[in-house]
């Protein structure tokens, strides 16, 4: 702005237009600056979701991958590597013969908290057809299963 003051000219900014300026670029910075930050959050819990569906689809197929489907609730770890979480599977029987229901429920270790649950159905194809089978096949999943959680204490 220009004033003109007996044959003076002088230019510059009034207090009042400064302080519009001022006040104009704090509110564009606050926004900008809360933008950031939920952009950022968002991204974070995104990771954060993804690595829990990994590790409960990494749980599911070392279920499949075992063979032997035991109906009942276990519980493990991811190891020492990723010690914020826990693991728990629920296997129970479909109205198929041979189907299961199998549910994987990554937890948080400290509060014990569901983050995640995988649902699908699995079927066993070495279903046992007598009682003395299902017995006999129950049993060696235990065994199996004390077998693995004490290989896992000693690692």
């Amino acid at each position: 702005m220009k004033t003109r003051v007996e044959n003076e000219t002088r230019t510059g900014f009034s207090l009042i237009e400064v302080m519009c300026a001022v006040l104009i670029m704090a509110v564009a910075l606050v926004g900008m600056t809360h933008g950031i930050t939920t952009a950022l959050s968002s991204t974070k819990d995104s990771e954060v979701q993804t690595g829990l569906v990994l590790l409960a689809a990494g749980q599911m197929e070392t279920l499949r991958a075992g063979g032997d489907l035991t109906d009942g609730t276990t519980e493990g770890d991811f190891g020492s590597q990723i010690p914020l979480y826990t693991w728990e599977q629920t296997i129970t029987p479909a109205e198929v013969e041979g189907l299961h229901k199998v549910v994987v429920a990554v937890k948080n270790a400290k509060y014990g908290e569901s983050l995640y649950r995988l649902e699908t159905l699995i079927f066993d194809p070495d279903y046992p057809a007598t009682a003395a089978d299902a017995a006999a096949r129950k049993q060696n999943q235990r065994d199996h299963d004390r077998a693995r959680k004490r290989d896992r204490r000693q690692t």
